[in-house]
């Protein structure tokens, strides 16, 4: 098994620092900044072997330069973003494989948030690092993409077996619950999962991963029927206020 350990960082966003026993390799998904990722790693004896990159933005890269310089790590990152990324040294697409030990992680094309975003699916792992393309009742924000992009990843992702758990990359969740609750207000479903989210966020307590069934339950951009329809709901998430 994947020992996978979440990292805050900046002022909402998760670093996922990921370690595999047998080979005692380490990776980090999106690391917005280096200190704490060097910490974390370094309370554990773990030693950086890998950075693996979503998208191009600074709050998923920041981090990079100072892992890298301070590990000799290798950078992995989405091939349609390698100008934005330029501590990149291997670019991956749709359908590459990725390793981490023993482990293999196949890079799936996400675009929306940004034009080249991907997430990496730990098929046997049952694990998927998805960046801000799916959050936890909730969807990235349409930067650089189209709602029919996004749309498609929807499908796709949440065609990915049930008890798959999504490793995101930011603590959304209560806002974007507050929001589903507006789009699905008959939706029971949402209503038990926000008061389970209250409760958690009251408590200062983390409310991701989340798991493909519970975004199938709860989630209005997964749960959207049509293209027509997330973006609908996309355009009026953008501004709401709740």
């Amino acid at each position: 098994m994947l020992d996978i350990v979440r990292i805050p960082a900046l002022s909402d966003n998760y670093i996922w620092l990921v370690h595999d026993p047998a080979s005692g390799e380490t990776m980090v998904v999106d690391p917005a900044e280096a200190e704490p990722v060097l910490a974390a790693a370094g309370q554990r004896g773990w030693r950086i072997s890998a950075i693996w990159n979503t998208h191009w933005h600074p709050d998923h890269t920041g981090g990079n330069a100072g892992i890298k310089a301070a590990t000799g790590c290798t950078v992995i990152a989405p091939a349609a973003e390698a100008g934005k990324i330029p501590t990149a040294d291997r670019l991956v697409g749709e359908g590459d494989s990725v390793r981490l030990g023993d482990h293999v992680a196949t890079v799936i094309e996400v675009p929306a948030h940004t034009a080249g975003h991907i997430a990496y699916h730990f098929a046997e792992d049952v694990v998927v690092f998805v960046g801000d393309t799916l959050f936890a009742m909730g969807c990235g924000r349409l930067f650089e993409g189209t709602p029919a992009q996004m749309f498609a990843n929807m499908q796709r992702l949440g065609a990915l077996p049930p008890e798959t758990r999504v490793y995101c990359a930011h603590e959304y969740t209560q806002s974007n619950g507050r929001y589903a609750l507006v789009a699905e207000p008959d939706n029971q479903a949402i209503r038990a999962r926000m008061a389970e989210v209250d409760r958690l966020r009251a408590a200062g307590e983390a409310t991701v991963p989340t798991t493909i069934a519970a975004e199938i339950a709860t989630n209005p951009f997964l749960r959207a029927g049509s293209v027509e329809i997330l973006a609908e709901r996309r355009a009026a998430k953008d501004v709401f206020r709740g």
